[in-house]
């Protein structure tokens, strides 16, 4: 089940370009969306189903601001109403295709899956985009085959690190497990986000660094966590130097400030897509740093693609297995807890609108 009257991200917006044959397909909560530019520039979204025979319209043909079905040839204005049937006069009023609101915001797509009327920009998550001029944001995509709530499961429980990426964002030795698996975190739950607050102190370089520190450097590390409705989670990430903590600076001594801006996509309901980004502050950065920190993203969700897959087959097998909880899964439950709320409430809304139908 997906909460429909939520913004999802398409992707980046160099994936949908002004070039003949860009009409990209895409799978959002379990509905298919065509996207494609008008020469202005304006993105147009619409179901990817003729009305005809449910042919893909994601296989047909721009042609100025309209797009063409290539398997009878009707052409469908950007509204989704059809303007032309080859060898036909009459179009009936039926002839016509869903559109769905979109908007570009920080290099990002989102398209508005619920009622158009309810389609509030104001709703689209906070993100640092690569064309914003203060960040240098590197961007990567990755396909996941599990189900959704087990990535945001994996995305509200950070203590993983000390296991899952003991060779990339995280590391083998006792100090980082110790801090990793006792964190404490500080939640704030609203409407549609959780905002999760903590301090990593007195730790290593994460593995992927260590070659740029001495063996004893030691590290405070402070995570500000957006999680956003369906499936947005936004890190703001900063290293400190440990021990030059003082009452100005309570951390101590900057060393590093990121942001990792990642939108996890449901596909349906065995599939995402994820679309992600890391970076530095331009006032930290040195060439090839951002690279790097892009990179280490591309090796970690791997590592996590291995596990949620191996879980989403295993859930597949036995869905009513009794499950225990640990420690670790309180901020996984405050955000299933919420997404069910939003999921219940729609649900309530819907059969509310069709009793007084």
């Amino acid at each position: 089940m997906f909460v429909r009257n939520a913004w999802y991200c398409a992707g980046w917006d160099y994936l949908v370009t002004q070039g003949k044959n860009s009409v990209v397909a895409r799978q959002l909560a379990g509905e298919r969306v065509v996207l494609y530019r008008k020469p202005t520039g304006e993105i147009v979204a619409m179901e990817d189903r003729c009305p005809h025979r449910q042919a893909a319209l994601s296989l047909g043909q721009k042609e100025g601001d309209a797009l063409r079905c290539m398997y009878h040839g009707m052409k469908f204005a950007p509204d989704g109403k059809c303007i032309e049937i080859p060898g036909q006069k009459q179009i009936s009023a039926r002839a016509c295709v869903r559109v769905f609101p979109v908007v570009e915001q920080e290099n990002w797509i989102w398209v508005w899956m619920g009622d158009a009327e309810k389609a509030d920009p104001g709703l689209i998550p906070f993100a640092v985009g690569p064309g914003n001029p203060d960040w240098t944001m590197r961007t990567s995509h990755m396909r996941v085959d599990a189900n959704y709530r087990l990535e945001i499961a994996n995305l509200a429980d950070l203590s993983h690190l000390a296991w899952v990426h003991q060779k990339s964002l995280g590391g083998a030795d006792s100090q980082t497990q110790t801090q990793y698996t006792h964190i404490e975190p500080k939640f704030t739950v609203g409407e549609r986000d959780m905002r999760t607050e903590y301090v990593v102190r007195d730790v290593p370089a994460p593995h992927f660094l260590t070659h740029l520190f001495a063996p004893d450097a030691r590290f405070n590390l402070h995570f500000d966590i957006t999680h956003t409705l369906p499936c947005t989670w936004v890190l703001h990430f900063q290293a400190f130097v440990h021990g030059t903590e003082s009452a100005e600076k309570p951390h101590g001594e900057p060393v590093a400030d990121t942001y990792t801006c990642q939108a996890v996509v449901p596909s349906n309901e065995d599939s995402v897509e994820y679309y992600f980004s890391w970076g530095s502050n331009k006032a930290f950065d040195f060439p090839g740093l951002s690279d790097l920190l892009r990179d280490v993203l591309d090796i970690a969700f791997l590592e996590d693609r291995h596990v949620l897959e191996a879980q989403h087959i295993r859930i597949s097998e036995k869905p009513d297995l009794p499950l225990i909880n640990i420690c670790h899964d309180d901020g996984p439950n405050r955000m299933l807890r919420l997404l069910d709320k939003n999921l219940k409430r729609e649900a309530e809304e819907a059969q509310a609108s069709k009793a007084a139908a």
